[in-house]
């Protein structure tokens, strides 16, 4: 029944050994923000247990107002780039694939973040919220500033041996603010119409094909929820969808990651393909789907026992079914993971019984 999830993937120069991706998930176990022996095990661990493809946790690039959560790992600064080597080496020991999420929170940030406790967060129009003017508004020249930081991240991502980059687009942080209507309301060319709310995410994806060269690949991850709204749409059906993602398949994408909470739930009225599906049949690109795989709660209902649980997981063999029917090409496993670092080979060998329920409990803990 599983038999398409650890079918090989190729795309140029990456090989992967079956369709099962890690999902980036903020740990915050970095003290210092320099990745450490613990990072190394634990994504030495999900290599070893049969993981294709690992996403790190997001890794903040190298300006100012990146961070926004303590202890979560820098992507840039002698000691947590040569940290970040150890896990790459310790990955591609077990025979496993792995690339970096790039990260910048954004507007999320707030004062008396590491690394300097002074430095306000950054929006494009300043907006934490519609009508809320908190934080700093960007300049040309910022946003030039945090194009070249995620350029950069890209290069020592290449230099540091991963096997790709994810950029992080998703969940409103910087990226995605300037995506968003309500958050963008600039009037110059990065703000205004779909194709200028666009242009610094395309801006970042060019500079570092430019730099990384055609054959390194690029993630791009990307979500119509937010933080901040579960039921927010950046498109609201598939022609407003195809226009978003245009430009950034010119740009240079090579897989699309599309953040869902539900894998199951369809995205638009009249059809059954979710956001990954929808993305796929638009642009002809390889994509990631994720959402509440391999749980018996889902997204909300597994950190807030209170919330909607109206939405039944839905189990393996949905998921691979779709997958047969060339959905989407690739799937992201987020908290099964952290319950089972042997969750992909446990699947292969047929022992779904003896998986460990995920509980909120073991975030306690980076094992």
């Amino acid at each position: 029944m599983t038999n398409s999830l650890f079918t090989p993937f190729d795309l140029g120069t990456l090989t992967l050994a079956n369709r099962i991706v890690m999902a980036p998930m903020t740990r915050s176990y970095s003290p210092g923000n320099v990745p450490n022996d613990l990072n190394v095990e634990y994504y030495r661990k999900r290599a070893a247990g049969g993981v294709g493809l690992i996403i790190t946790e997001g890794t903040c690039v190298g300006h100012p107002a990146a961070s926004g959560y303590p202890n979560v790992p820098f992507f840039y600064g002698k000691e947590a780039l040569a940290g970040w080597k150890k896990v790459v080496e310790a990955v591609h020991a077990e025979g496993g694939k792995i690339a970096p999420q790039l990260w910048h929170v954004g507007a999320i940030r707030k004062v008396g973040s590491e690394p300097d406790p002074e430095v306000p967060g950054y929006g494009p129009s300043g907006l934490v919220a519609p009508g809320k003017k908190r934080c700093h508004e960007m300049s040309v020249e910022d946003i030039q500033e945090c194009i070249d930081a995620f350029v950069e991240g890209g290069i020592q991502a290449k230099t540091l041996g991963f096997d790709g980059v994810e950029i992080h687009g998703a969940h409103g942080y910087l990226v995605d603010q300037f995506f968003s209507e309500e958050l963008n309301i600039r009037t110059d060319e990065w703000g205004g119409s779909m194709e200028n709310r666009s242009r610094f995410a395309v801006e970042i994806i060019k500079g570092i094909r430019e730099k990384c060269g055609p054959e390194f690949p690029i993630i791009f991850r990307f979500s119509q929820w937010k933080q901040h709204s579960y039921d927010a749409k950046l498109a609201k059906n598939p022609e407003e969808l195809a226009q978003f993602l245009e430009p950034l398949v010119d740009a240079g994408v090579d897989i699309f990651h599309a953040s869902t909470r539900r894998f199951w739930e369809p995205e638009f009225e009249g059809s059954d393909l979710n956001l990954a599906g929808w993305t796929q049949k638009l642009t002809g690109i390889p994509t990631i789907t994720v959402g509440s795989v391999g749980l018996d709660s889902d997204f909300l209902t597994a950190f807030n026992p209170k919330a909607d649980g109206s939405a039944p997981p839905q189990d393996i063999s949905t998921l691979v079914q779709r997958m047969d029917n060339t959905e989407f090409d690739l799937v992201a496993v987020g908290r099964a993971l952290i319950a089972n670092p042997e969750w992909a080979n446990m699947v292969r060998d047929g022992l779904e019984e003896d998986l460990k329920t995920f509980d909120r409990e073991m975030l306690t803990q980076l094992v």
